[in-house]
C-alpha cells in the first residue's frame, strides 16, 4: 500500500514540477510571477527573456500550467517603471523578477515589499546589504567585478598600443560605473592613457552629440558599460563606433555578436538562466535576506574580426589567443 501511495504522489510530482506546488495546485493555486524588463520585449532584452524562460524549463516548470508569469516591458522609458510595477502587485503576484538595478530601484520606490529578484544586478547600492547576506527583499545575481574595467583598459591597450585617451561611455544614472571608473583610474595610469567618463542622458539621449564629444576630445578607444539606457541603443551606438572607426571594449557578449569589436564580462544570458534559481528557491520557502547575491564565477574574452576589419584593426595573436570566442 505505501508503495502504491509512493508511486502516485511521484506521478503527481512528474506532472505538477517542483515539490512545495503540488500543494498549491492541488486547491487549484498556481503561483504567479512578475517579470519587468526596462527595454522592449523583441529588441536587446529579448535572449535574456528566453534565458530566462529556459531556466524555467529546466526546473520543471511550465508556464500556463504550474506556474503563471506575467511579462511587462518599458520600451526604454525609466518614466513608465512605477506604472508598471503598480500594475503587476495589483496582479498579486508572488515574486518579482526585474532585468536591471534601475528597475529594482523603482520597484523599491514604489514600496514594493514582495520578493524581488534581479537577474543582473549592476549598481547595487540601496538594494541590498551585503552580497552574502542582502538583508532585505531583495537578491539574484551581479554581472560586476572591481577589476572589471581595469581588465578591459589592458585588453585595449594591447590591442591599441598607441592609444593615449580612453573614454568610458555610461548611462548618468549609474553611480556603480562612477564608482568603477574612479577606482580603475590607478590602472589607466599605469598604462599611460588618459581615461574619462562620458555619460548618455536616461531619457531623450543624444547619441550623436556624445561622439561628436568623443572625436573634439580626440578619444582613441572606448569602452562601454553595461546599463539598460546604454543596450538600449546598442544598435546606433554601434553604428557611430564603426564610423569614426573607433577601437571598442564591451561589457557583455551581445555587443560583438551584433558586430561590435570585442567585450569582456559575465555571461549576462547565463546570469538570466540561473535568475530562475532564485525564483524556485523562493517558491519553496526561502527569503531573499538569506540568499546571497551570486557573482559570476567566470569572465568571456569575445573578439570580431570582421568588426576589426572593418575599422582597419589588426587584433595582435598574443591577444587573439585568449579569447573564449573568436567571431570571423
Amino acid at each position: 500500500m505505501r508503495k502504491g501511495c509512493l508511486r502516485v504522489l511521484m506521478a503527481i510530482f512528474s506532472i505538477a514540477g517542483p515539490a512545495h506546488l503540488v500543494a498549491q495546485q492541488a486547491t487549484g493555486q498556481v503561483p504567479r510571477i512578475g517579470y519587468l524588463a526596462f527595454g522592449s520585449r523583441t529588441g536587446t532584452t529579448a535572449p535574456y527573456t528566453e534565458a530566462f524562460r529556459q531556466g524555467l524549463r529546466e526546473l520543471n516548470y511550465v508556464e500556463g500550467k504550474n506556474l503563471n508569469v506575467e511579462y511587462r516591458f518599458a520600451d526604454g522609458k525609466i518614466e513608465r517603471l512605477p506604472e508598471l510595477v503598480e500594475e503587476l502587485v495589483r496582479l498579486k503576484i508572488d515574486i518579482l523578477v526585474v532585468n536591471s538595478a534601475v528597475v529594482a530601484h523603482a520597484a523599491k520606490k514604489s514600496n514594493v515589499t514582495l520578493p524581488i529578484v534581479v537577474a543582473s544586478m549592476g549598481d547595487y547600492r540601496g538594494l541590498v546589504s551585503s552580497f552574502a547576506r542582502p538583508g532585505g527583499n531583495v537578491t539574484g545575481l551581479t554581472h560586476i567585478s572591481g577589476e572589471l574595467v581595469g581588465q578591459r583598459l589592458e585588453l585595449l591597450k594591447e590591442i591599441v598600443p598607441k592609444v593615449s585617451r580612453i573614454a568610458l561611455l555610461s548611462s548618468a544614472d549609474a553611480t556603480m560605473a562612477k564608482s568603477m571608473f574612479n577606482d580603475a583610474q590607478g590602472a589607466a595610469k599605469a598604462f599611460g592613457v588618459s581615461f574619462q567618463l562620458v555619460e548618455i542622458k536616461v531619457q531623450n539621449p543624444d547619441i550623436e552629440g556624445v561622439f561628436r564629444l568623443l572625436a573634439k576630445e580626440r578619444v582613441g578607444a572606448l569602452i562601454t558599460e553595461a546599463s539598460g539606457p546604454i543596450a538600449l541603443h546598442r544598435k546606433r551606438i554601434l553604428e557611430l563606433v564603426e564610423k569614426n572607426r573607433l577601437p571598442a571594449m564591451h561589457s557583455e557578449q551581445e555587443w560583438p555578436n551584433a558586430g561590435g569589436l570585442m567585450s569582456y564580462g559575465a555571461n549576462r544570458v547565463e546570469l538570466y538562466r540561473r535568475a530562475a534559481v532564485y525564483v524556485h528557491k523562493i517558491l519553496g520557502g526561502a527569503k531573499p535576506a538569506d540568499l546571497p547575491v551570486e557573482a559570476p564565477m567566470k569572465f568571456e574574452f569575445i573578439a570580431n574580426l570582421n568588426a576589426a576589419k572593418h575599422i582597419g584593426l589588426t587584433i595582435p595573436p598574443n591577444v587573439l589567443v585568449r579569447a573564449d570566442r573568436v567571431i570571423r
